[in-house]
């Protein structure tokens, strides 16, 4: 479930023991207009409509109420994610595109829960639940990164996979910040948020061995195509040469 900016003041209030949601969409209201260090646990009460004592009866304080919004946002982020991969198909590498592509729609969707998984500084290690639900989703990830590393040409040394999903990680979230969090607002950037990535992926395969364009399957790629003739093994790759 979502929550939508358009959702009324009489659907995000206090009716019939819902307090807990009530709340929450509240929070993610005030995330959306001042971030998610920009307000008190007394504005999110405020704003549902209750007593500022009221939210103690399901949270512990303003970062219990946020973590279950970033929860919530990794649930959400893991589904898209998810449903780009698709186990893969048609093929590995631009199902590998669509990952990056859901990444930036997620960003720019649900601005708000994007603000509370990555900029609210909240300790995920120290809380289990969201501790979880950022690895089911970075697990998504990591299991392009294992198929694509997989893929690599024959001769091409291949990187481990979780610093591959790390990096892609990082990549998608670099992309995302810039073009998805307001700064391509205060600059005018060259190129769109999907035609950056797409570089960017291309730029990372070829530093991987593949000499194919992103869109197309790799030679040993068990959900593609084969081509009729495998693309050239380079003589190297980024982690040495082979021996």
């Amino acid at each position: 479930m979502s929550w939508r900016k358009e959702d009324s003041r009489a659907e995000r209030g206090y009716h019939h023991g819902n307090l807990k949601e009530a709340l929450q969409r509240a929070a993610l209201e005030l995330i959306a207009k001042k971030g998610p260090a920009g307000f008190t646990f007394a504005d999110a009460a405020r704003l549902a409509g209750v007593s500022p004592a009221a939210p103690y009866r399901h949270f512990r304080d303003r970062d219990e109420l946020l973590s279950s919004i970033a929860e919530r946002g990794f649930e959400q982020f893991e589904q898209a994610l998810a449903a780009a991969w698709d186990d893969g198909r048609p093929d590995t590498v631009s199902a590998f595109e669509r990952v990056g592509k859901a990444y930036l729609a997620f960003a720019r969707g649900e601005p708000a829960f994007y603000s509370a998984m990555f900029e609210s500084g909240l300790a995920v290690d120290l809380n289990p639940a969201l501790l979880a639900a950022s690895e089911r989703a970075f697990a998504v990830i990591r299991a392009a990164a294992e198929r694509l590393a997989a893929l690599a040409p024959a001769g091409t040394p291949r990187p481990p996979a979780l610093m591959m999903a790390l990096h892609i990680w990082s990549m998608s979230h670099g992309v995302a910040s810039l073009f998805a969090r307001g700064d391509a607002a205060r600059r005018k950037l060259p190129m769109s948020a999907e035609d950056l990535l797409e570089a960017e992926v291309l730029i990372y395969l070829r530093g991987l061995g593949f000499s194919t364009v992103p869109s197309a399957a790799a030679p040993n790629d068990p959900a593609g195509p084969k081509p009729a003739t495998p693309p050239p093994i380079p003589p190297s790759g980024p982690w040495g040469t082979p021996k």
